[in-house]
């Protein structure tokens, strides 16, 4: 039974979230693993498939750039799918790149079963996210989003170093057998779970394109890409940063990365609350707490103690944004939401890889110390362009 957006936000206002959302999440969950495990898996790629560790690592590039590039293409490619079918759809996808990463014979054929499953990653979340905005109230909607996304940040305490851990023992197609397993799994609960959403009227491929020329929409997708961009630039080179400057030894950061993944675990869930009770204070806000914590980052990283606790305090307020946004920038293209939500993954994608170009720049021409006040000068243009648009609205009503 097909059931109106108005049913299931009553039904969804009787409970805080209801289990459909745990679908996404585990769906979420599996996409992570897969994006992310492969980083702890080079040297074993490497080997077994013949290729050196900086061929292996092209792994890498390529799904960013099936992420960026790609996932918008295939979003505006399926946007007439009903949105259900097209989750089921984008999981035997996801499933059938993972297998053929299992089989893969040769360094090309696993390249292209990256370059598959990038494809559902971004618009799995775009769609994902507008399912997960439909099934709750109109005041949970951030919260929901981030129910979905903290699959995302799970997969990167637990699932990847599980995933390597299998991967080191059992061999790296271990690993991506796995992750198929855990598709196979997601699928069955969106084939149950999630109900059959009434659809709104398609609109053409140029109406959707239209969509994202707009002048506001844009603007916040260049806030993604500056806000990513301060987290990546500190992010990409924290276990050299923190080895070579705080003084850990090198095994001790895993567990560091860990705390900052429960730090970034926790700050997705809070922020999803923030963005429901005020949107744009709660973005702006963050921002200028990410700002503030990067700039102690740069005197703390001297300490071991007050790093940890600016770590984990950085990750917690680096994701609680990203609720926010993605319900701010769907909300900003309200013919085209998918689309939309899709795009700000790209816009993430190409900030990280901004970010990291820009993080190797300094390391080369100032220092490696300096990366922390860089990353607070890319979030605080983010925080300028942010009160910006802000100021604009209040002004506009």
């Amino acid at each position: 039974m097909e059931l109106t957006q108005t049913q299931i936000r009553n039904e969804a206002s009787k409970k805080p979230f209801p289990i459909s959302l745990i679908s996404l999440t585990m769906g979420a969950f599996a996409i992570g693993m897969t994006e992310f495990v492969i980083m702890g898996l080079l040297p074993n790629v490497a080997a077994d498939l013949g290729v050196s560790i900086s061929a292996a690592g092209q792994l890498i590039t390529m799904y960013a750039l099936g992420v960026a590039v790609g996932a918008p293409i295939l979003t505006v490619l399926t946007h007439k799918i009903p949105q259900k079918k097209l989750l089921v759809f984008l999981m035997l996808l996801f499933i059938a790149g993972n297998i053929l990463s299992v089989a893969a014979p040769n360094y090309a054929v696993l390249m292209g079963a990256r370059l598959i499953t990038a494809l559902t990653h971004g618009t799995f979340f775009g769609v994902g996210a507008v399912i997960a905005s439909k099934l709750v109230s109109p005041d949970k909607q951030a919260g929901a989003v981030s129910i979905m996304m903290a699959g995302l940040t799970i997969a990167n305490i637990i699932g990847v170093p599980l995933g390597t851990f299998i991967g080191q023992h059992l061999g790296w197609r271990a690993s991506f057998a796995t992750i198929a397993v855990m598709g196979a799994i997601t699928l069955v609960g969106i084939l149950m779970f999630i109900p059959q959403l009434r659809q709104d009227m398609p609109v053409s491929v140029m109406q959707q394109i239209s969509a994202l020329t707009s002048h506001k929409l844009l603007l916040f997708l260049l806030i993604a890409v500056l806000g990513n961009a301060g987290l990546f630039a500190v992010f990409t080179y924290i276990t050299p940063l923190l080895v070579q400057v705080t003084g850990f030894a090198e095994h001790s950061v895993t567990w560091i990365l860990v705390l900052f993944g429960c730090g970034v675990t926790i700050g997705n869930i809070i922020g999803g609350k923030l963005a429901d009770w005020k949107l744009m204070p709660s973005i702006i806000g963050i921002y200028l707490t990410i700002c503030v914590l990067l700039t102690l980052f740069t005197f703390t990283v001297h300490s071991p103690i007050a790093s940890v606790v600016t770590i984990f305090l950085w990750g917690a307020a680096s994701f609680a944004v990203f609720p926010g946004m993605q319900v701010r920038i769907m909300s900003l293209a309200q013919s085209a939401p998918a689309l939309a939500s899709t795009t700000s993954h790209s816009a993430g994608n190409l900030g990280n890889a901004t970010g990291a170009f820009i993080g190797g720049t300094v390391i080369t021409h100032l220092s490696i110390t300096s990366l922390p006040w860089v990353g607070a000068l890319l979030v605080a243009s983010a925080l300028i362009l942010s009160i910006v648009c802000y100021r604009s609205d209040r002004k506009a009503r």
